[in-house]
């Protein structure tokens, strides 16, 4: 059996390219640029919780990075360096060498550096902290969202909470759909381009993680404003689209979360620059409402304008 030095050397350490220091010593060292921002994220990652007992440790090393880099592209910044703390109940080999391929994996797709971190025997989980850089002026924040402005949407909501469905056995989804719902479920592509490029054309951001209508819900808090959300608006995949239960599809498009998309608004004069960006980046983006004054609600609408009841808003890790 590997010892805990054993698992760090063989399975994490990798030569540091951009860090000053790597992994091996009490703290890793950066060289931030002087006229750029720090941003830094993190998330926990627990088995039976967030990802169900027996997952693929390879998916599960991808998505664990890819969380922490979808909230840096949420802040419109650059990947940078990630730490890595992993719980674990025994120092299996065969796990240990898949999860870090998978981390490793993606890492290298973003021009993401591990730098450190920590490991322990417990109950599974991953905890991951992720750095990026940005011009401080330009930070994607969920408090800069204004009245009157659009509300905007990448990709679809609500295939990986349909995916995980799935797993329940809370619906049956054909073959198709049930390949593309556990791809978005397990091994989400944070969306560190679209980001980039959204400095200066959104005013707020967000990913969506906790569900669409959660989410908003995040920026309107911070933003002290309302909005209207039009249902039939929504992008929808196939899988969405076709599911055997409209009312659980509809729970997944406003309420599923581990899409990871991101939401944002931008004043309605950006909206020709917004389309010529999907457009240039090949990724569709939707203008799926709109900012009103008001309480810091969301209403989603119907085609008549009216207000669709919604029933659980997103999720939280302390609510039933």
């Amino acid at each position: 059996m590997p010892s805990e030095f054993d698992v760090i050397a063989r399975y994490f350490t990798r030569p540091a390219r951009t860090a000053v220091l790597g992994v091996g010593d009490d703290c890793a060292l950066v060289r931030v640029p002087a006229d750029l921002a720090l941003a830094v994220t993190t998330d926990l990652l627990v088995e039976g919780t967030h990802f169900l007992p027996g997952s693929d440790p390879a998916k599960l090393g991808h998505k664990a990075l890819a969380v922490n880099l979808s909230d840096l592209a949420a802040m419109g910044a650059d990947p940078r360096w990630t730490t890595l703390s992993l719980v674990l109940p025994e120092a299996d080999q065969a796990w240990l060498e898949s999860f870090a391929s998978g981390l490793f994996e993606l890492a290298g797709r973003f021009g993401v550096e591990l730098i450190g971190g920590d490991t322990t025997r417990g109950p599974r989980a991953v905890s991951i902290t992720a750095l990026g850089t940005l011009p401080p002026g330009l930070a994607l924040r969920r408090d800069g969202a204004r009245e009157s402005e659009d509300i905007w949407l990448s990709g679809t909501t609500g295939d990986a909470a349909l995916g995980l469905a799935h797993l329940q056995s809370r619906v049956k989804l054909s073959d198709a759909a049930l390949r593309h719902c556990l791809a978005r479920l397990e091994t989400p592509l944070p969306l560190v381009e679209l980001g980039r490029r959204l400095r200066g054309l959104a005013s707020s951001a967000i990913d969506v993680s906790d569900g669409l209508v959660a989410d908003l819900g995040h920026i309107l808090e911070r933003s002290g404003i309302g909005a209207e959300v039009w249902l039939d608006r929504l992008p929808r995949s196939r899988a969405i689209a076709e599911c055997a239960d409209p009312a659980l599809a509809c729970e997944s498009l406003l309420s599923g979360g581990d899409d990871y998309e991101l939401l944002f608004t931008a004043p309605q004069a950006r909206r020709a620059a917004i389309q010529a960006l999907a457009s240039e980046i090949g990724l569709p983006l939707a203008r799926i409402g709109r900012t009103v004054a008001g309480a810091a609600e969301v209403s989603v609408l119907d085609e008549a304008g009216q207000p669709v009841p919604l029933g659980r808003g997103g999720y939280d890790h302390f609510r039933p």
